[in-house]
């Protein structure tokens, strides 16, 4: 597929593309596909002869595949990702994000054991204390300022 994009993206960006998700990443960055415009995507799909991804791509087109009911909001996408990757470091970016320790404190003793249960109830309960000024940019710079990098890299994609 890298050699099908070449005309689309510069050579030394494909050169250093090592996965499939990374081409797509790119291609979605210079908009060559988004979720109204799979004409490429699908392009590329019967140029390698992947007629079961394509028929994917089609139902996903016509509405059949993945309705907006089973997906999370964009509200509750930067939660999923977080949960889905920080464990342990969970108070660390709770403390970072300003969360009262006490509020954090009676979290960990609501759902002992349950880390995850845990980071799933400290961010609801950061989302309520922010009200609408809780923004996924504000998680993206606390991950950042506890190192979690890759975790928010994964929140921005």
């Amino acid at each position: 597929m890298k050699f099908l994009c070449r005309d689309k993206i510069g050579k030394r960006k494909l050169d250093a593309v090592q996965s499939g998700q990374e081409l797509f990443s790119i291609l979605m960055e210079q908009q060559e596909i988004t979720k109204d415009d799979l004409e490429l995507l699908k392009k590329l799909l019967q140029h390698i002869k992947r007629r079961d991804l394509l028929s994917e791509v089609l139902q996903f087109e016509e509405g059949q595949l993945h309705a907006p009911d089973d997906e999370p909001d964009e509200h509750e996408k930067p939660v999923a990702v977080i949960c889905n990757n920080i464990g342990r470091e969970w108070k660390r970016l709770m403390r970072e994000l300003g969360m009262p320790e006490v509020n954090l404190d009676r979290i960990e003793a609501a759902y002992p054991l349950r880390l995850y249960e845990q980071l799933v109830q400290a961010l609801r309960e950061w989302q309520k204390w922010k009200g609408k000024d809780a923004k996924a940019a504000d998680l993206i710079r606390a991950l950042r300022g506890c190192n979690l990098n890759l975790v928010a890299d994964r929140v921005e994609e």
